[in-house]
């Protein structure tokens, strides 16, 4: 069962996450994301547990629950593909507006 976590601390370390679920079960994997560029966490991480009874058990009891001075939200993790989109896909983000116009560097027109 792949577990959803978000509203970390960002002190928390991926063993940290690992210990607040390893008292409901085997916990295979935990892993704060962070930024790529300056590997400070992004407050929200992944758990994956191997027994799903285990897993749901955590997530009933760690939803809500203070760690580190914030109340954290724990949910299953669902796929990327099944996660609403943010305004329906790209659109015209402003710009140019009109169609058809073509600039030269050398000033030579149509």
């Amino acid at each position: 069962m792949n577990i959803y976590v978000s509203n970390l601390s960002f002190n928390v370390q991926d063993e940290d996450l690992r210990s607040y679920f390893a008292e409901y079960g085997d916990v295979s994997s935990a892993k704060v994301i962070t930024d790529k560029f300056t590997q400070r966490s992004k407050g929200f991480g992944f758990v994956e547990m191997s027994d799903e009874t285990a897993g749901q058990k955590a997530i009933t009891e760690l939803d809500g629950a203070m760690v580190d001075g914030r109340s954290i939200k724990v949910m299953i993790a669902r796929p990327k593909e099944d996660r609403p989109s943010n305004g329906g896909g790209g659109g015209n983000r402003g710009g140019s507006g009109g169609g058809g116009g073509r600039s030269f560097s050398n000033n030579n027109r149509w």
